[in-house]
C-alpha cells in the first residue's frame, strides 16, 4: 500500500530539526525517482500550472473504481522532483477511488510543506494533485477531464 511508503517519509520528516534537512531530504527523494524517457516527456504528459517543467505518465492496472494508478514523474527542478516522489508515495499503489478519497492538502501539511514552498511550487503541487485526481476521475468512470479545477 503506498501509504507506509508515504507515512515512512512523515516519520522521516518528524526526525528532522529544521526545514533545510527536510528540503534536502525532499532533493534526496528526488533523486532516487529513476528518470523519465525523453519519448514521455511530451505535451500529453505535462503538466500545466508548475513553474518548472511537470511531467506525469499514468500506469493503469485494471478499469473502473477498482482500477490500481501507479505513474511515473519527471520534472527539471530537483525539488520538484522531490515532490513528484512524496506524491507517488502518497498516490501509487491505489485504487482510483482511493485516490479520490485521499485528503492530498491534509496529507502533506503533516509534513509542512505548505509553510516552506513558494506559492508557485505550492501552485504547482495543487496543479500536480489535479492532474493525478483527473486521471484517477477519469478512470474511475466519473466524467472527462483533466482535474485542472481539483484542488490539493
Amino acid at each position: 500500500m503506498p501509504r507506509d511508503t508515504f507515512e515512512d517519509i512523515v516519520e522521516t520528516f518528524a526526525f528532522f530539526d529544521d526545514w533545510e534537512d527536510r528540503y534536502r531530504h525532499v532533493i534526496e527523494l528526488g533523486r532516487a525517482m529513476p528518470s523519465l524517457p525523453e519519448s514521455q516527456r511530451i505535451p500529453e504528459t505535462k503538466v500545466e500550472g508548475c513553474a518548472s517543467q511537470v511531467w506525469i505518465v499514468p500506469e493503469i492496472a485494471g478499469t473502473g473504481p477498482t482500477a490500481r494508478l501507479t505513474f511515473q514523474g519527471e520534472s527539471d527542478a530537483m525539488i520538484v522532483r522531490g515532490l513528484i516522489a512524496i506524491l507517488h508515495a502518497l498516490y501509487s499503489g491505489a485504487t482510483v477511488a482511493e485516490v479520490l478519497d485521499i485528503d492530498a492538502e491534509a496529507e502533506l501539511a503533516r509534513l509542512g510543506l505548505h509553510d516552506h514552498l513558494s506559492s508557485q511550487r505550492s501552485n504547482g503541487l495543487r496543479a500536480m494533485v489535479g492532474r493525478i485526481r483527473g486521471i484517477a476521475r477519469v478512470t474511475a468512470g466519473d466524467g472527462a477531464g483533466d482535474g485542472a479545477g481539483d484542488r490539493a
